[in-house]
């Protein structure tokens, strides 16, 4: 299926992730109540698509938990029609089959993929850090120097069975590299997905791409001959300091935009993002004074071919 031309923009809100630390930031959502504001307060400034993670509420520690998302999402659903799209890569600490509990009992709209193993680290930024909250935080961080995220061919392929094939579930792509959309492009070249495709395109993870504006054309080029312009869509997530300038550019250059405290814990330079509906509501701002038109949830399901959250097993 052919991706339909596209004259709105969707905003994903990624609304805790499990790369920061709450020594980092005082507005980072930790507790299911948290998590469920925020999520609820970014689709209500215009996000149309919410991806979530879940986190311990003792400590603020990344898990897998599905009594924990069950805490968080069907309130959320109750709340808003955004899509819920659902992590299906948890983080570096978690095998696979912690990281598709919730995924495969939920069976939801959409589900992050990530579309190969890789470093993924932010270690540096524990230098940074003078006072921690929590005794887990200081090792979290500084072991992700010998880390990967591991998504091998072969798991993928599985992910792709379990909960595209036999749950409906369609996927963000999460390309880190160039190599990602060739991965992406094997998988469909096999015929295990079909279009329309959602590829995000990230930029500044150390061990990813960096944050270039040519590396962004880059992407964009490369996609466009591996898939031809009319089959897929594309989102871009800048990290950190990056996240307006890129996505802004992705923007004008035809794409959706990511942003999210899971990507920067910032709204300006030196300015802590009070909650992810700030950074919703900027991106939201620069959006309209391009003349581009943010699309609704439902807007959001049919560029994508979702199944609708009446599937969703909740």
């Amino acid at each position: 299926m052919a991706a339909k031309p596209s004259s709105k923009v969707i905003i994903t809100c990624a609304v805790t992730g499990a790369v920061h630390t709450p020594s980092m930031s005082e507005y980072l959502p930790l507790t299911p109540d948290q998590i469920v504001q925020n999520a609820v307060d970014a689709a209500n400034a215009g996000a149309a698509i919410v991806h979530l993670h879940a986190r311990d509420p003792n400590d603020g520690r990344p898990t897998a938990d599905p009594a924990v998302f069950d805490m968080i999402v069907p309130r959320i659903r109750e709340q808003t029609d955004a899509v819920l799209n659902i992590t299906s890569g948890g983080s570096t600490r978690m095998t696979l089959e912690e990281r598709l509990a919730y995924p495969l009992k939920l069976r939801p709209e959409m589900c992050s993929l990530n579309m190969g193993s890789m470093n993924f680290s932010i270690h540096p930024a524990a230098q940074k850090i003078k006072e921690w909250k929590y005794a887990w935080e200081k090792p979290y961080i500084e072991g992700m120097e010998d880390l990967i995220f591991r998504n091998t061919f072969k798991d993928i392929k599985h992910i792709l069975k379990v909960l595209g094939e036999e749950a409906g579930t369609r996927f963000e792509f999460e390309c880190y590299d160039l190599g990602h959309l060739y991965n992406l492009a094997h998988f469909v070249d096999a015929g295990l997905i079909k279009g329309p495709l959602f590829i995000q395109m990230i930029f500044g993870i150390l061990g990813g791409m960096g944050a270039d504006p040519e590396n962004l054309t880059l992407m964009r080029t490369t996609a466009d001959r591996l898939f031809g312009r009319e089959n897929y869509q594309f989102s871009v997530l800048g990290a950190g300091r990056h996240q307006m300038p890129l996505v802004t550019m992705g923007a004008i250059m035809g794409g959706h935009v990511r942003v999210g405290l899971e990507d920067s814990l910032y709204l300006e330079s030196g300015k802590l993002a009070a909650s992810c509906a700030d950074q919703v509501q900027k991106i939201r701002r620069i959006l309209d004074e391009l003349s581009l038109t943010t699309a609704t949830p439902d807007e959001a399901r049919a560029l994508l071919d979702l199944k609708g959250s009446a599937h969703i097993t909740l």
